[in-house]
């Protein structure tokens, strides 16, 4: 298991990062590398965001030295969504199947994780965010039919979008971690305008779906002082609690969004308008 650590930023100095500074300090290049699990590991609410792409073998989560545990989650919950081929997720003998979209929440204290793929002429790709927690919830496997459903914006504002809240509290219950997938229809590509921060919690954005030579321009910083990171197909990106939440493709895109921190509402932010930015 790969677990590289990234250490927090004041917003007074990363407005004067170089791009390299802010690529080094925020974007997950690599998610997925065939039969490993690659984390990283934030100390903005302490998530560790990642992928697991079983081809050949399977995976198993473990303790590690950065985590100090015996068990990958002895002190944290976990949420994982699938966004490759059908693949099987064992938590301590019991095996859950996850078709392409299916989500799954591992509740704190579980000691086996073993990660499968069914085929490995096509993957299963795990994206998986995890937090501390305080106390263990089930397990509850969430497919893409019962998470939570949220269509926003307009063909006109070039944002019309599906929300689906996988792990929310209007679906079940975890600690703190929060987490969904944001589905843009052809023709929009604004993930979220007007823009918004959410003091009370951070975020980890995983963008995928993205054909051909089209990236996404992931925008952050505060919102006077707003900067922006050129993300490719299968990246992830940290955005701290201070940060603007929004980004803009050059088609449409997927993207799930996790979230730690001390609230679960999901309507928590503080909206801007865009004139106010710069």
């Amino acid at each position: 298991m790969q677990l590289n650590v990234r250490y927090p930023s004041h917003p007074e100095d990363a407005k004067h990062y170089t791009t390299e500074r802010l690529r080094k300090d925020y974007l997950i290049e690599t998610v997925f590398v065939p039969d490993e699990a690659v984390f990283t590991y934030s100390h903005f609410d302490r998530i560790i965001a990642g992928g697991v792409m079983p081809v050949n073998q399977a995976v198993e989560l473990t303790g590690s030295k950065e985590l100090a545990s015996d068990t990958f989650l002895q002190r944290r919950e976990m949420g994982c969504i699938n966004v490759g081929g059908r693949g099987t997720i064992t938590v301590d003998g019991t095996v859950y199947d996850l078709l392409p979209l299916d989500g799954l929440y591992v509740g704190m204290g579980a000691k086996e994780l073993k990660l499968e793929s069914a085929d490995p002429k096509n993957p299963a790709k795990f994206y998986i965010n995890t937090c501390p927690a305080h106390k263990t919830y089930p397990n509850v496997k969430v497919d893409i039919e019962k998470a939570a459903k949220r269509p926003l914006g307009s063909t006109e504002t070039c944002n019309k979008r599906v929300i689906n809240q996988y792990f929310h509290p209007d679906v079940m219950q975890s600690c703190q971690l929060c987490m969904g997938m944001t589905v843009l229809e052809p023709g929009s590509n604004w993930n979220s305008m007007p823009c918004h921060t959410h003091e009370r919690r951070m975020e980890v954005y995983f963008y995928f779906d993205l054909k051909d030579n089209n990236v996404v321009f992931h925008m952050m910083g505060e919102p006077q002082e707003t900067r922006h990171l050129v993300m490719h197909n299968e990246q992830a990106v940290i955005s701290p609690s201070w940060s603007i939440h929004t980004g803009v493709g050059t088609s449409n895109y997927t993207f799930i969004w996790g979230m730690c921190g001390e609230n679960q509402e999901f309507d928590d932010m503080d909206n801007l308008n865009p004139l106010d930015l710069k």
